[in-house]
């Protein structure tokens, strides 16, 4: 396979798409969105049998429960793609949306107005569900989008790309809106990296070294990620309750994941009555993922 070639020939298709996207209406976003979503959740058993085959291969490689935890789909996670999709469809739509103007003393008006950036690039590692993620998001923002995700979910990603792509073409997404990278060479990120002029940003998300890489190598614009120790900072002010239950689901809801909450820091004055009652909230959480966990078993 012509790796080179193959890059520039998804990136062209993206790139006329994209100026298709520009001027499509909110309702044939909103519609490709929630037929993405219903793609999903009806073809969710091809998706739990590619994931399968990567696990597989990923278990074969000896990699650490953690990445497997990022890298595993159920029916559970699939559901909460496709709620991801409708709930962004739900969203106002930013395009033409005008956030700042101002009338010059000689009388012109200078208004600031948002529009589509073009062709977005998203590099990823080992989670199938940035797929649907970073999919709906730039075709509700009017973008075209090229994927490109780990080696490691390459069937699990395929098989999710395929179904969005096909639901959105069906409610009127222009052919090539959504491009997929279906080969893990690396050769693959480096094309991505120097199509300047075919590809507008490029969008890091991963560990430190596949974001330093992209911005040390690109040529293209790109949106530097962060990649990780994050931070819930609760005030003397805090609702008890609200702040609880905010740093539970920070920890617990997916630990594994670059977004989990790592630090925690708390108000001085209210640390002694308020550390107790988390420490009690987050040993309830345990128990019952140590429960769903034999379950599972």
């Amino acid at each position: 396979m012509d790796i080179q070639k193959t890059m520039m020939e998804k990136a062209q298709a993206a790139k006329a798409a994209s100026h298709k996207m520009a001027i499509l209406s909110s309702s044939v976003k909103n519609d490709a969105l929630m037929e993405m979503a219903n793609a999903l959740e009806k073809r969710a058993e091809l998706v739990l049998e590619a994931n399968a085959a990567d696990l597989e291969e990923a278990r074969g490689k000896g990699l650490k429960r953690s990445y497997l935890d990022r890298l595993m789909l159920n029916e559970a996670r699939i559901q909460q793609m496709a709620e991801g999709l409708r709930q962004t469809a739900a969203l106002p739509d930013p395009i033409a949306q005008g956030d700042y103007s101002t009338v010059r003393p000689n009388g012109l008006e200078i208004r600031r107005v948002r529009v589509p950036i073009g062709v977005i690039g998203i590099l990823y590692e080992a989670r199938p569900n940035v797929t649907a993620d970073a999919t709906a998001l730039c075709l509700k923002s009017g973008n075209a989008v090229i994927l490109r995700g780990g080696s490691e979910a390459i069937r699990s990603n395929t098989a999710i790309a395929s179904l969005l792509s096909k639901a959105a073409v069906k409610m009127g997404i222009p052919e090539g809106a959504v491009q997929f990278v279906d080969f893990p060479n690396r050769e693959a990120v480096d094309a991505m990296t120097h199509m300047r002029g075919l590809l507008d940003v490029i969008i890091p998300r991963g560990g430190a070294g596949l974001i330093q890489h992209i911005v040390t190598n690109s040529t293209v614009p790109v949106i530097e990620t962060g990649t990780g120790v994050c931070h819930t900072f609760v005030d003397e002010t805090a609702d008890f309750d609200m702040a609880i239950k905010i740093a539970v689901n920070a920890k617990t809801s997916h630990p594994s994941v670059c977004n989990a909450m790592e630090t925690l820091l708390v108000h001085e004055a209210i640390a002694p009555e308020f550390l107790p009652k988390l420490s009690w909230a987050m040993g309830e959480k345990h128990v019952e993922m140590r429960g769903d966990e034999r379950a599972r078993e």
